[in-house]
């Protein structure tokens, strides 16, 4: 019998993302994702429920994650689940499901108070400085005493650079 193993969720993170490096030298992130779900009962009373899940991210991606990511934050997570076992301090059995990202999509804009971009690993990143704005041009003005007939001939725009005006096979 074949399986799939797949999840897609948009959340909002509940922690800050903490990374640390495997003894590998592979980064690791984990974050919480929270769910909300609405719906009105058969009272007619509105309820909702939230639902919590770990998330965890290896790699650049992880880097990326750190550094873009904070509490509050929308995201929409794609990757699997993984069931994790272990024993707790008390000797307690415990587990619990997680998601094992795959890919991250960064979501809504970036509070404005959201700190600035860090780089990973503790180095210095440099301030980035806002581009200047850029205005539109003025539009031309309308010709003034042109016949109706004398119509103005169409811009002449540069040849375009795919090969002669061949298909392009996509």
């Amino acid at each position: 019998m074949a399986s799939y193993n797949r999840v897609i969720l948009v959340g909002n993170l509940t922690r800050d993302p903490e990374l640390s490096i495997l003894p590998s030298q592979t980064p690791v992130v984990e974050f919480g994702l929270a769910m909300n779900r609405r719906w009105r009962g058969q009272d007619g009373q509105q309820r909702e429920e939230t639902c919590f899940i770990d998330c965890r991210a290896y790699g650049r991606q992880a880097q990326t994650i750190k550094q873009y990511l904070s509490k509050g934050r929308q995201t929409l997570v794609e990757g699997r689940l993984q069931f994790d076992r272990w024993e707790g301090q008390d000797g307690q059995r415990r587990s619990k499901h997680r998601v094992i990202v795959d890919r991250c999509q960064f979501l809504g804009s970036a509070p404005s108070s959201a700190r600035g971009a860090e780089a990973p690993y503790g180095s210095q990143a440099q301030p980035q400085q806002a581009a200047p704005a850029r205005q539109a041009p003025a539009p031309a003005p309308a010709p003034q005493n042109l016949p109706q007939d004398n119509a103005p001939p169409p811009p002449n725009y540069p040849e375009d650079d795919f090969g002669g005006g061949e298909d392009i096979p996509f």
